[in-house]
């Protein structure tokens, strides 16, 4: 399939209580990994998308899951995302050895986040 889903993200006010709550109601494997300052934690789920847990960047914004799509030319995607009345929320941006995404908000108000793998 072209573009599939690979990652889903919880944007969270109070990441130690929805990491609770999502461990035991899926019995999801997490795995903490130190991003600076703040946690990022890994949901290992087996067999499926797998997805993390972070920290709400957004000051003052509610909780929210992001579904990301995988793309072959990052800013090609965010580009013309932009081009077809999407606002570009977060520009491309390098995640350390793994790839980098983007996220959009649609002309319908709904929000994406766009990835690239980084080649191995």
């Amino acid at each position: 399939m072209a573009n599939p889903f690979v990652h889903v993200e919880l944007n969270t006010t109070d990441q130690k209580k929805a990491e609770s709550f999502y461990s035991k109601l899926f019995e999801w494997k997490t795995e903490p990994m130190s991003m600076g300052p703040d946690t990022y934690t890994l949901i290992k789920v087996g067999e499926g998308t797998g997805g993390g847990i972070m920290k709400q960047p957004v000051a003052g914004a509610p909780s929210h899951w992001l579904a990301y799509v995988l793309v072959s030319d990052i800013h090609a995607s965010t580009s013309k995302a932009k081009t077809l009345g999407a606002k570009i929320v977060k520009d491309v941006t390098e995640v350390p050895n793994m790839g980098w995404y983007s996220v959009f908000v649609d002309p319908t108000g709904a929000s994406l986040g766009l990835w690239q793998t980084k080649p191995m």
